[in-house]
């Protein structure tokens, strides 16, 4: 059974800098963490992953501002929010699995189709509000 719990939002101005941290228990060192985030009356998106390699995806909409990692000793891993702006405001998710590839997909593809709550373990979210 693995187990997240996220922490690290809150107000930020923009073009600012932030950091989200995802803590993981598990019974096993393979599992893969993704960040997802819900803005305001829009469809949740997957923004950044990693697996149990360290190998990380980043998606276009925050790629070259935000860096995902993973401290191997604490099993925490880090969101760097970087140049924030006002649109990356909301409720930001860790989700984490053992199940990194599958019929169902791939933690790479950071689809909202694999990375769902009814499918893997997700954190009760933590909110980043951007302010001018």
């Amino acid at each position: 059974q693995i187990n997240v719990a996220e922490s690290g939002g809150g107000s930020v101005q923009t073009g600012g800098s932030l950091k989200l941290f995802c803590a993981v228990s598990r019974y096993s060192s393979k599992y893969c963490v993704a960040w997802l985030r819900q803005a305001q009356g829009k469809e949740r998106e997957g923004i950044a992953g990693i697996d149990y390699d360290r190998n990380t995806r980043i998606m276009n909409s925050v790629k070259g501002r935000f860096i995902i990692s993973k401290d191997n000793a604490d099993d925490i891993v880090t969101l760097e929010m970087n140049n924030v702006k006002p649109e990356d405001s909301g409720m930001y998710y860790c989700a984490a699995t053992e199940i990194c590839h599958g019929p169902g997909g791939s933690w790479y593809d950071l689809d909202t189709g694999f990375w769902d709550p009814s499918r893997n373990a997700w954190g009760q979210g933590t909110l980043v509000t951007v302010t001018p």
